[in-house]
């Protein structure tokens, strides 16, 4: 397939495409994104987590398979991506719109889906509502939406919408004030600190980088320049009745997830949704990998190495318009029985085409 973004022209080998940033307009601005690899079939669409951009993916996208094209994408007011308008606060619902609007921009009717927390929550929820129009899912750390109980979620709306009220005001003073600026180094630490040490240090330029803006007034200083009020975004909770029934919508969808060892994102509130998609969806697997909540980040070889083979068997590569850099004898065991399984339906082919003659 040739997106919006791309001129129509000579294909180029995948393996050959360099990353194309790319912009995407919605009602309110644009989304932007990166397209990485292959840009002649149907990427992944790569969501980030909360307070984090599509950097979030440096680690491991060099790591999947080389007939993929994934196009990660900033969500709004994460990144470079606009921000809403002031006095518009964000909700879970802005999310999965963009979603929509993605797949409509670009004539998709099915999508695939790569997410990291927040947006594994989202995916699910999306699963749920589409799971005719969603044809593999690779989920990081999350399986479920939050559960609170009436007490909490009374309070978590009340500190929401104080907190929102505050960051609103702050979003309209920054257009005639700049922000308190800081050294990249203390940067580091505000988000190593920030995301209780799940981002290692030396792995937060790779979210940094989309989440900061130097300073004019101290040119060795920067400030953070996404939107202050994804703080304070409003979640789409449930129950565990809701989440099951959830759960049971999604039946045939691939669908991987991959708990970091070291995070408890993935507890004993998560069983009931497992059990149900184990029992009902026959793609659905768990692992767990060793790491904290960002393990894709941090042990992008290990979260590879499960996704990895779940790609190859639920989205193989076209193999006549498929090249790798690797001998034979380096593929994973999956790409060589599904090379020698299409080599031999060839060979038949020709047997017959032959014997016809």
């Amino acid at each position: 397939m040739t997106s919006k973004s791309e001129g129509r022209g000579n294909p180029i080998e995948p393996h050959e495409q360099e990353p194309k940033d790319v912009r995407i307009d919605m009602p309110w601005g644009y989304v932007v994104g990166r397209w990485y690899g292959n840009r002649q079939v149907r990427p992944i669409l790569a969501l980030h987590g909360w307070l984090d951009n599509l950097g979030t993916w440096d680690k491991l996208l060099p790591l999947l398979p080389k007939h993929l094209g994934v196009l990660c994408i900033d969500l709004p007011g994460h990144g470079y991506s606009s921000k809403l308008p002031e006095g518009i606060a964000y909700h879970f619902v802005d999310y999965l719109c963009v979603i929509l609007r993605v797949m409509e921009e670009y004539g998709w009717q099915k999508v695939s889906l790569m997410a990291h927390s927040m947006s594994a929550m989202l995916c699910f929820i999306f699963a749920s509502l589409y799971p005719h129009r969603t044809d593999l899912l690779v989920s990081i750390d999350i399986v479920k939406t939050r559960y609170r109980k009436p007490a909490s979620q009374i309070d978590y709306l009340r500190t929401n919408i104080e907190g929102y009220m505050v960051e609103d005001e702050r979003f309209a003073n920054a257009k005639r004030q700049e922000p308190p600026a800081y050294t990249y180094t203390e940067l580091e630490q505000v988000l190593h600190k920030g995301s209780e040490y799940s981002v290692e240090l030396e792995n937060c330029r790779h979210i940094l980088e989309r989440n900061i803006t130097r300073s004019t007034k101290f040119p060795a200083k920067f400030f953070f320049s996404r939107d202050g009020r994804c703080k304070y975004y409003t979640e789409f909770h449930t129950s565990p009745p809701f989440a099951a029934e959830l759960a049971r919508t999604i039946k045939n969808v691939p669908y991987c997830v991959i708990k970091g060892s070291e995070s408890n994102f993935i507890d004993e509130q998560s069983d009931e949704v497992i059990g149900i998609l184990r029992e009902n969806n026959p793609h659905f697997e768990l692992h767990e990998v060793q790491g904290t909540h960002h393990v894709h980040l941090n042990n992008a070889q290990g979260v590879a190495a499960i996704i990895n083979p779940f790609i190859l068997h639920h989205r193989p590569p076209h193999l006549e318009n498929w090249t790798v850099d690797a001998a034979d004898e380096a593929l994973p065991e999956v790409v060589k029985e599904f090379k020698l399984t299409v080599e031999d339906s060839e060979n038949v082919k020709r047997r017959k085409r032959k014997s016809n003659l």
